[in-house]
């Protein structure tokens, strides 16, 4: 556990032990409730189905307080069933929120000249899943109230509280905000957070505060019912409920307390996620992304599987809930236990004496399939354990009945369409731990990393496994390229802020210089390149020089996020007689959120020369069946599928850099006295891969993986097509 746990679990306890102790304590008047014209008559909380322990909390919490007239504001308040972000239907498009917001938007509420620099104003943002349902919720609960009979009622998220001196807090500014014929405002703001310092109020009172923008936070707030009828007249929402709703304020009748009645409990834990915070943390205003997540945990026992079509759904599905998942047959040809799911293994009577008692089978039913198992499956799988997933009435795979049958939670994200079967995404080609002179550094303990399997080293060799296309990047960075951009931006981890002045061109290339900076935010500025287009397969090469210190790192890298994705070759300042190669995978379609690690799978390959004294080129090989890594034209590592994770499969964009990481392990301490420093990029070019080599990738893939409705034969053709081994 670290400090930061402890701290976390240290300030619940805390928490939990003043709940109770105010527990104790005599009941408290709440003088703006009551069931009566010019008070608050109805309370609406926000609950999801499940989550019944947060309804429960909510209720004591609500039950510690009694209305004007002595009765429990327990007796004023109606459950309000949450929309699940776990629940693909639920957040669907409808016609109450537009997912879609852009950056002026969220510059409109909280200004910064980091993100106003790194993005434009007509940056697009999609919402999270989970900022979605939150945006629905709420839109449901101004429905509630727009239809009821209440004047006005608090709408409270679950896992609110009411901080001491709340009861005193409210009914001031109750007071203070009511107008002359008895009625509140159109919106009172109980609960809110100052949006960074930047919020601007147009008139403060001691008890309130009229708001012009710059308010975060909706988890608590009282509603009229005019003002609930005049958001719902301005639907739909764009964009996270809180933000929206800061472009009401010159509309509505907006009033906030003098500072927050109620806060966010420490002790439940959240999933929710911000679709701002990779924009924030790339803009160098935050360091960190939406954070660490827990991998995915499998519900025990092996479980075998078959595709419906010519995408590996299932495979992919799986993968996303935490299970290493091999494609292909291998089952067949393996015992070692390295994998936990298997996916389009042959049918057939070779298939029944590895079906053992704990062995559970899902079968993806085809449109028109109607429950029944498609033959051979009908004779080969046992019933009991068996588990036909179909599709629903709109067509689509729903969560629910698969992780029902493997005891899993539901995911946040939508069931995946995976990709092309003939990528053989999860096939797997390492029979063993290949030995090799790459120093192979700790890992992340991922699910989809398989332990004691590594990449191996090839130094020397002269081999082409694949064959690529004419260049559609080929910059001579003398000058700038249109393929290329500067970048005004940065990453979690990285000491250093992207600036357009932190890349010169000239007759020797383009140069990165990092050096002090003397603004806000972090202690550095240096350069960094991207490419204008992103990528899927295809060899990127570089001629560079790299810097030479500690604390230094040039890179050239492909990199996506949404799911993170990530191929390397780092140059370590602190020893450059060495690369970093390295690869991030995560599963899912476009746009998962799922972003585990932070180590990935590192090896330091030796070079045999000093990268800082000379050019050299370094280049990356990306195909459905390996990565190669080359320099000066040999080959010095690969990693086929599964060595030891699978290939990063969807679009990445080519970066080249000089950063400075916050971790002294990777790089060493950088020393201020010592710069500026810069590492030189003489030359760039990306060839995507062929597509004919596809074409042979899927000829190979079918006859690997036959699916339930295929033949029943038991022994799996070799791969035609050659490959890194």
């Amino acid at each position: 556990m670290n400090l930061r746990d402890r701290i976390g679990r240290l300030r619940a306890a805390l928490f939990q032990v003043g709940v109770a102790a105010r527990r104790l304590r005599p009941p408290q008047r709440l003088q703006a409730f009551e069931v009566s014209d010019g008070h608050i008559s109805g309370i609406l909380v926000i609950n999801l189905d499940r989550q019944p322990i947060r309804w429960r909390r909510i209720q004591q919490e609500l039950g510690r307080f009694r209305t004007a007239d002595g009765a429990s504001l327990v007796h004023l308040t109606a459950r309000l069933p949450a929309v699940d972000a776990r629940d693909g239907r639920e957040t669907a498009p409808t016609a109450d929120v537009d997912p879609i917001y852009h950056m002026r938007d969220q510059l409109f509420v909280q200004p910064d000249e980091r993100l106003a620099a790194s993005f434009g104003p007509d940056e697009s943002i999609r919402m999270t899943r989970q900022e979605i349902a939150v945006a629905r919720s709420h839109v449901e609960a101004w429905k509630r109230v727009a239809s009821g009979t209440a004047e006005a009622v608090l709408i409270l998220e679950d896992d609110a509280y009411f901080v001491s001196g709340a009861a005193r807090l409210i009914d001031r500014g109750w007071r203070a905000a009511r107008r002359a014929d008895g009625s509140g405002p159109q919106l009172l703001y109980i609960s809110y957070l100052d949006a960074g310092g930047t919020v601007q109020w147009a008139d403060v009172t001691p008890h309130t505060r009229r708001p012009v923008r710059g308010l975060w936070y909706m988890s608590g707030y009282v509603l009229s019912r005019s003002g609930a009828q005049h958001l719902l007249r301005s639907m739909p929402v764009v964009g996270p409920v809180d933000l929206w709703i800061n472009q009401r304020f010159a509309e509505l009748d907006v009033l906030a307390l003098a500072r927050s009645a109620l806060m966010q409990r420490p002790d439940g834990g959240s999933d929710n996620a911000y679709s701002i915070m990779p924009y924030l943390a790339r803009a160098g205003v935050v360091d960190a992304g939406p954070g660490p997540v827990r991998p995915p945990v499998t519900g025990g026992g092996v479980v075998f599987a078959w595709n419906a079509g010519e995408t590996d759904a299932v495979g992919m599905a799986l993968s996303m809930l935490g299970y290493r998942v091999c494609s292909g047959g291998r089952a067949q040809r393996s015992g070692d236990g390295a994998f936990d799911a298997y996916v389009d293994a042959p049918l057939g009577p070779g298939l029944s004496s590895l079906l053992g008692p704990e062995v559970r089978c899902v079968v993806m039913a085809g449109p028109g399939r109607q429950g029944r198992l498609p033959d051979p499956a009908a004779q080969t799988l046992p019933p009991d354990r068996t588990l036909i997933w179909q599709p629903g009435e709109t067509g689509l795979y729903r969560w629910e009945p698969l992780c029902q049958f493997l005891g899993l939670p539901v995911p946040n994200h939508d069931v995946p369409v995976g990709t092309d079967r003939a990528v053989g995404l999860f096939r797997c080609d390492a029979e063993a731990a290949p030995q090799g002179a790459a120093v192979h550094l700790p890992q992340d303990a991922s699910p989809w990393i398989l332990p004691g399997v590594r990449g191996q080293d090839h130094a020397g060799a002269a081999e082409q496994v694949a064959v690529f296309g004419a260049p559609t990047v080929h910059a001579d960075l003398s000058t700038p390229s249109p393929a290329l951009r500067t970048m005004t931006e940065t990453f979690p981890g990285n000491l250093a802020t992207f600036e357009s002045a932190g890349v010169t061109f000239g007759p020797s290339g383009a140069t990165l210089t990092l050096q002090a900076s003397a603004g806000i935010g972090r202690p550095f500025r240096s350069g960094a390149l991207a490419a204008v287009d992103t990528f899927t397969y295809g060899r990127f090469e570089a001629e560079l020089q790299a810097a030479r210190g500690a604390g230094l790192v040039t890179g050239f890298f492909l990199h996506r996020e949404s799911p993170r994705q990530e191929i390397d070759v780092e140059l370590l300042g602190s020893d450059p007689t060495r690369m970093l190669v390295n690869v991030y995978f995560n599963p899912g379609d476009e746009g998962a959120a799922i972003g585990y690690g932070y180590r990935g799978t590192p090896h330091l390959v030796n070079l045999g020369f000093d990268a800082s004294e000379a050019v050299h080129t370094y280049a990356v090989e990306w195909t459905p069946t390996g990565i190669t890594w080359l320099v000066d034209g040999q080959v010095v590592h690969m990693r086929p599928r599964w060595t030891p994770t699978p290939i990063p499969h969807l679009p990445m964009r080519l970066h080249a850099n000089l950063w400075a990481p916050r971790s002294v392990e990777l790089a060493g301490a950088l020393a201020a006295g010592t710069l500026p420093v810069s590492s030189v990029f003489r030359r760039i070019t990306a060839s995507p891969l062929n597509p004919a080599e596809l074409g042979m990738e899927r000829q190979a893939t079918d006859t690997q993986a036959p699916t339930a409705q295929a033949s029943s034969s038991t022994e799996p053709r070799q791969e035609t097509r050659p490959g890194p081994t």
